[in-house]
C-alpha cells in the first residue's frame, strides 16, 4: 500500500528534485538527467517536494505498495508553467539497447511498480507491453513532486510525452516494426523453402541465421508478447536466448559457407566447441540471463573478427565464396560497430535500435542473395511443377471452400471436406440422398431449398446460389451458402450437380449485429428513438380505430445523472443505466414499449393502461423504482427522476408531437426541482415559445440599443458622502416593455449571449464613468460591475479588459469587478489565475453575497479579493445573534485589509450600527435607487459641487 504522508512545512533541500518546466507546446521531454534515483531506502522512504507555488517546501513520505519492492526509489518534479491543463504520460521503456553495456547487460524488465504524487493518489497505469506507462494531469500553476518505486536499481529512461505524440510515435514504430518483421519472416521461409527444394548445405545455415535473426526482432520488437503471454522475468530469458541463437547461428554460417572443414580439420573441432559452448549457454539463459548475454555479445564481437581474418586470407587465396562475402561481412562489421557503440551509450536516440532491428535484416538479404547464387548457379528453376488440375484443387483447398457433390442418377451428395465434422456430427452423416438434409434444415428454409433444386432439375440449366440455415449437433443453426452448376449427361438430363459451400454465419451475424445496432440503443439494448417513434406512430393509428386503446407518453429523465458521472466514472454510470433498465422493464406488461432516448432519458408507452387513475399509479411506481438505493462501489446511491407524461386525445397528434409534449413536460418537472410527475398541459407550450422568443429578441436588443445602463449609488457610511456606484442592466423591450435582469439574465447564461452582454456592461460603465469624470473632475468614486461565470471561463478575458480600458480612457483603479462564490467555483484554477492578473493591473475585485454561500471564508485567502459585499439576507436578519456574527464579519474583513460593503440596509439606525462595528459602505433603497447617467452626473454636481470642472 502506498501511503502519503505529510511530515513538515519545511525540510532540508538535500534530497529536494528541482522541478521540470513543462509548457503546453512540449510535446517529449527527457526526465533521465533530472531524475534522482535513491536505492536501499527500505519499504518507507522520505524526501522533500520541489517548492510550490507558495515557495513552502515540504517533506513527504511513500510506502511500497508491492512485496517485491527491493527499496530503491526514483523522485522528480513537473511544473506547469502554462495556463492550462495538461495532460500527459510518464515512459520508462522495459529495454533499451542503449548502454545496456557488453558485460552483464540489463536485457530489461519492469522499471516501475507505481508512481505517487505530492498532491493526489497514485498514478493510473496504462496498458503497455513495452514500457510502464503511467497517465498525470497538470493543472495550471501546479508543482508536483513524484515518487517512483523502482523494482530495480536501474531505470535508463524515462520520458514525459504528450499522450497523442506518444501514441503517434508508437504507431510510426510500430508500421517500421511490422514491415521489417514481415520481410524477415519472408526471408526465413524462402530460405527454408529453397533448402527442401535444393539441399545445400549452406542453406540450411542460412536459414538457421534468418530464422535466428527473427526470433531476435521477434523479442526486441515486442512481437513475441503478442503471440504468447510472457512475463517481466521471461522476457530477460528470451532475450538472452535470442541473442545466444543468433551467436550460434553466424558461427553455423561462417563455417558452412566458408567450407572451413575442408581447409583444416582443426578448424572443424574449434568450431565445434564454439557452437557446443555456445548451446550451452541456452542452459545458462534460464538462470543467470544477463551472463549468457554477455557472451554471446562477445562472441558475435570474435565471430566477426575471425570471420574478417578468413574472409581476407582466403580472398587472397582467389577463394570465390569469401569474395563474394566481402560486402556481407563489411556490412556486419558496420553493424557490429555500431551496436558496439549503442550498448556503451555512445549512440543515444530512440531511432538505433530499430534501425539496428532493420540492419540485421538488411545484412540477412544479403547473405540470402549469396547463397541464392551458389545454390542454383548449376541449373534453372524447374518450370511447370503443376497441372491445370492440380493449381485448381489446390486453390479450392486454400479458399477453404467445400466441395458439395451431388450424384443425381444414385441421389447421393458427398462433401469434401466432410461438412458433417464441421457441424459436430458423426464423419458421413450428411452423406447420402439429398432429402437427408432436409429435417436438419431451418423449418423456414426447407420448401425453399427443396424448390430450388426442383427447378434446377426441371430446367436443367442455370445456377444454384442459394443460402440456408442447417442445424449443428449443439443446436445452433450455421448460415450455408451453396454456388454449384449442373451437368448434363448424353440425354440432356442433369447427371450430376457440383459446386461449393461456404460457412457464411460469421458475414451473417455481422449484419444481423449491424441492423440491430441502427434499431437499439447498445448499452442498455433498448429500442432507441427512431424505433420509439415508429412504434408510437403504429399505435396511434390502431388507436384512431379503437375505442378501447388510449396509450400515454412518458419521458423519464433521471436527475443529477451528471453527478453520478463526474463522481463514480462513465463506467458506473453504464452500469447504473443498466439496472434502472431492469427495474423499468419489471413494470411493464407485454404491450408496452420502453426506449431509451439518450443519454439518461428514456421514453415509455404505456397501452395497457387507460384509467387516469391507473396511469397516476404507474407513474408513481416509475418514480418510486428508480428511487429505490443502488449500493455500487460500496457506496450507496439514491436517484430520482423527473417524469412528464402526456395522454392521446387528439386524432390528428403525430407521434413526434406527442413525445415533444411529453418532454416539455419532464423539463417543467426537472425545473421544479426534479422527483416528481408533471402531467402536460398546452401552456407548456406556450412557455417554451416565449423563452425561445426572449432569446432571440435579446439577440437583437444591443444593435437596436435597448439596453441601458443604471447605477445604484454606494454610501459611505462613515460621512453619508457617495463613494460608488454598483452598474446594473436594463432592457426596455419594443413590445413587452421594461423586462428585469432576473428575467433575461437566466437565458443569455443559457446560451452565448452572456459574454457580449458583459462586456457591454463593461464598455458601458467604464465610458460612463469616463465622461462623469469630464463634466466634474477627478471625484473619488468607483463603479462596480457583475462579472458572470462565463466571462470569467474564457481564456480572453483579460485582454479584452485591458483593451476595453484603453478605448475608453478609464482608471483600471476605478473599476471594481463584482463576482459570487457560484461563479468562482466554476473553475477554482482559472480563476485564480484571470483574478490574480486583473487584480495585478489595478483593478479591485468583491466577492459578492457573502455569507450565503458553504465555504465563502476559503475564498477569501485564496482568491485576490480586496472587498466583500454582506449579502442583505445576512443584514436584515433579526435573530439574537446577527450582531455577534456581522462584528465577527466585519473584524475578519479589517484584519485582512478588506473594505466591506452593507447590501439591503433598511433604516438609518441600521446604518449607524454598521458604520459603529467598522462597515465601510452601505448600498441599498435607503440611500438611492438604481437611477440613469444623467441622473448620476447631476447627482455628483450636487455632492461635489467645489470639483475642478473639466
Amino acid at each position: 500500500m502506498v501511503m502519503l504522508v505529510l511530515a513538515g512545512l519545511f525540510a532540508t533541500t538535500a534530497n529536494a528534485a528541482e522541478p521540470v518546466k513543462i509548457a503546453r507546446d512540449d510535446t517529449a521531454l527527457d526526465l533521465t538527467a533530472t531524475t534522482e534515483i535513491y536505492t536501499n531506502q527500505g519499504d518507507a522512504f522520505q524526501v522533500s517536494t520541489a517548492a510550490g507555488a507558495d515557495g513552502i517546501r515540504r517533506r513527504i513520505e511513500v510506502r511500497s505498495s508491492s512485496p517485491q519492492h527491493q527499496g530503491d526509489w526514483a523522485v522528480f518534479a513537473l511544473a506547469n508553467v502554462s495556463e492550462e491543463q495538461l495532460e500527459r504520460v510518464i515512459v520508462a521503456p522495459h529495454f533499451r539497447l542503449v548502454n545496456s553495456k557488453l558485460f552483464w547487460p540489463d536485457l530489461g524488465s519492469q522499471r516501475i511498480i507505481a508512481i505517487t504524487p505530492s498532491e493526489g493518489f497514485a498514478l493510473d497505469r496504462q496498458p503497455s507491453t513495452e514500457a510502464d506507462v503511467f497517465r498525470i494531469t497538470l493543472n495550471p500553476g501546479a508543482v508536483i513532486t513524484f515518487v517512483a518505486e523502482l523494482s530495480t536499481p536501474q531505470l535508463p529512461q524515462i520520458y514525459l510525452w504528450e499522450p497523442d505524440a506518444y501514441k503517434d510515435t508508437v504507431n510510426a514504430f510500430t508500421l517500421y516494426r511490422g514491415i521489417v518483421l514481415g520481410i524477415a519472416g519472408l526471408l526465413a521461409v524462402f530460405l527454408t523453402i529453397l533448402f527442401v527444394v535444393k539441399g545445400t548445405s549452406m542453406l540450411p545455415a542460412a536459414a538457421a541465421l534468418a530464422w535466428a535473426v527473427l526470433a531476435y526482432i521477434c523479442v526486441d520488437f515486442g512481437f513475441l508478447e503478442k503471440l504468447i503471454s510472457v512475463t517481466s522475468s521471461d522476457q530477460r530469458i528470451w532475450r538472452a536466448g535470442a541473442e545466444v541463437a543468433l551467436a550460434s547461428s553466424l558461427v553455423i554460417f561462417l563455417f558452412t559457407y566458408l567450407n572451413l572443414n575442408r581447409w583444416h580439420v582443426h578448424l572443424g573441432y574449434a568450431t565445434f566447441a564454439w557452437i557446443l559452448g555456445l548451446g550451452l549457454l541456452f542452459g545458462v539463459a534460464i538462470y543467470d540471463p544477463s551472463v549468457a548475454s554477455g557472451i554471446a555479445r562477445l562472441s558475435l564481437a570474435l565471430t566477426a573478427t575471425a570471420g574478417i581474418v578468413l574472409i581476407i586470407y582466403l580472398g587472397f587465396n582467389r577463394y570465390d565464396r569469401a569474395i563474394l562475402l566481402v560486402p556481407t561481412w563489411a556490412l556486419l562489421l558496420v553493424w557490429l560497430f555500431g551496436g558496439w557503440l549503442t550498448i556503451t551509450g555512445r549512440l543515444d536516440n530512440d531511432i538505433i535500435q530499430p534501425a539496428l532491428g532493420g540492419g540485421l535484416v538488411l545484412i540477412v538479404l544479403l547473405i540470402g542473395f549469396t547463397v541464392m547464387q551458389h545454390a542454383f548457379a548449376g541449373g534453372a528453376y524447374q518450370q511447370g511443377l503443376f497441372s491445370d488440375l492440380e493449381r485448381q484443387s489446390l486453390a479450392l483447398t486454400g479458399s477453404g471452400d467445400t466441395v458439395w457433390d451431388w450424384d443425381v442418377a444414385r441421389d447421393r451428395v458427398v462433401t469434401s471436406p466432410d461438412i458433417s465434422i464441421r457441424l459436430g456430427l458423426s464423419p458421413g452423416t450428411m452423406h447420402g440422398p439429398a432429402r437427408n438434409w432436409l429435417p436438419r434444415l431451418h423449418p423456414d428454409d426447407r420448401d425453399r431449398f427443396r424448390a430450388t433444386l426442383d427447378v434446377l432439375l426441371e430446367h436443367r440449366k442455370g445456377r444454384l446460389n442459394h443460402e440456408f440455415r442447417i442445424r449443428a449437433e449443439d443446436g445452433h443453426f450455421h448460415w450455408l451458402k451453396i454456388r454449384a452448376r449442373p451437368v448434363l449427361g448424353s440425354n440432356g438430363e442433369v447427371i450430376r450437380c457440383v459446386g461449393t459451400i461456404i460457412d457464411v454465419t460469421e458475414q451473417k451475424n455481422s449484419v444481423d449485429r449491424l441492423l440491430a445496432d441502427a434499431m437499439h440503443d447498445n448499452l442498455t439494448g433498448l429500442p432507441n428513438r427512431e424505433v420509439f417513434l415508429d412504434r408510437l406512430q403504429s399505435v396511434l393509428a390502431l388507436a384512431n380505430g379503437s375505442e378501447s386503446l388510449r396509450p400515454t407518453v412518458m419521458s423519464i429523465d433521471i436527475d443529477r445523472y451528471k453527478q453520478v458521472n463526474d463522481s463514480l466514472g462513465i463506467s458506473a454510470g453504464d452500469n447504473i443505466l443498466i439496472a434502472l433498465t431492469r427495474r423499468l422493464r419489471r413494470l411493464l406488461k407485454p404491450q408496452d414499449t420502453l426506449a431509451r432516448l439518450s443519454g439518461d432519458e428514456f421514453g415509455l408507452i404505456l397501452v395497457s393502461e387507460r384509467d387516469p387513475a391507473k396511469v397516476a399509479d404507474f407513474a408513481d411506481a416509475v418514480s418510486k423504482a428508480i428511487m429505490v438505493p443502488i449500493n455500487f462501489a460500496n457506496r450507496e446511491i439514491i436517484l430520482t427522476a423527473s417524469i412528464g407524461l402526456v395522454s392521446w386525445v387528439d386524432q390528428q397528434e403525430s407521434a413526434t408531437g406527442l413525445l415533444s409534449d411529453a418532454e416539455l413536460a419532464m423539463y417543467r418537472a426537472k425545473r421544479a426541482g426534479g422527483n416528481r410527475v408533471e402531467p402536460f398541459r398546452p401552456a407548456f407550450r406556450a412557455g417554451g415559445t416565449d423563452r425561445l422568443q426572449l432569446e432571440t429578441d435579446l439577440r437583437r436588443a444591443i444593435d437596436r440599443k435597448e439596453l441601458s445602463m443604471v447605477y445604484q449609488p454606494i454610501m459611505r457610511l462613515a460621512d453619508g458622502e457617495v463613494a460608488g456606484f454598483e452598474a446594473l442592466m436594463r432592457w426596455d423591450h419594443p413590445k413587452r416593455g421594461s423586462i428585469p435582469p432576473s428575467e433575461f439574465i437566466p437565458i443569455a447564461e443559457a446560451s452565448d449571449l452572456i459574454e457580449p452582454l458583459g462586456m457591454f456592461a463593461l464598455e458601458r460603465a467604464t465610458t460612463d464613468l469616463t465622461d462623469w469624470e469630464k463634466q466634474t473632475g477627478d471625484v473619488p468614486i468607483f463603479v462596480s460591475v457583475n462579472l458572470s461565470s462565463a466571462q470569467l471561463l474564457s481564456s480572453e478575458l483579460y485582454n479584452d479588459i485591458r483593451a476595453m480600458l484603453t478605448k475608453t480612457q478609464c482608471d483600471p483603479r476605478r473599476l471594481k469587478l463584482e463576482l459570487t462564490e457560484s461563479v468562482v467555483m466554476e473553475n477554482p484554477e482559472q480563476a485564480r489565475l484571470v483574478l490574480g492578473k486583473l487584480r495585478d493591473s489595478g483593478i479591485s475585485l468583491a466577492l459578492d453575497d457573502f455569507g450565503t454561500g458553504y465555504s465563502s471564508l476559503a475564498y477569501l485567502t485564496r482568491f485576490p479579493f480586496d472587498t466583500i459585499k454582506l449579502d442583505k439576507a445576512l443584514v436584515c436578519d433579526h435573530s439574537d445573534k446577527r450582531t455577534v456574527l456581522l462584528k465577527s464579519i466585519i473584524s475578519m474583513a479589517r484584519g485582512l485589509e478588506m473594505k466591506v460593503v452593507a447590501e439591503g440596509i433598511e433604516t438609518e439606525e441600521e446604518g449607524q450600527e454598521l458604520a459603529r462595528m467598522g462597515c465601510d459602505y452601505g448600498q441599498s433603497y435607503l440611500y438611492g435607487a438604481p437611477i440613469g447617467a444623467e441622473s448620476v452626473l447631476r447627482l455628483l454636481r450636487e455632492r461635489f459641487p467645489l470639483t475642478k470642472r473639466a
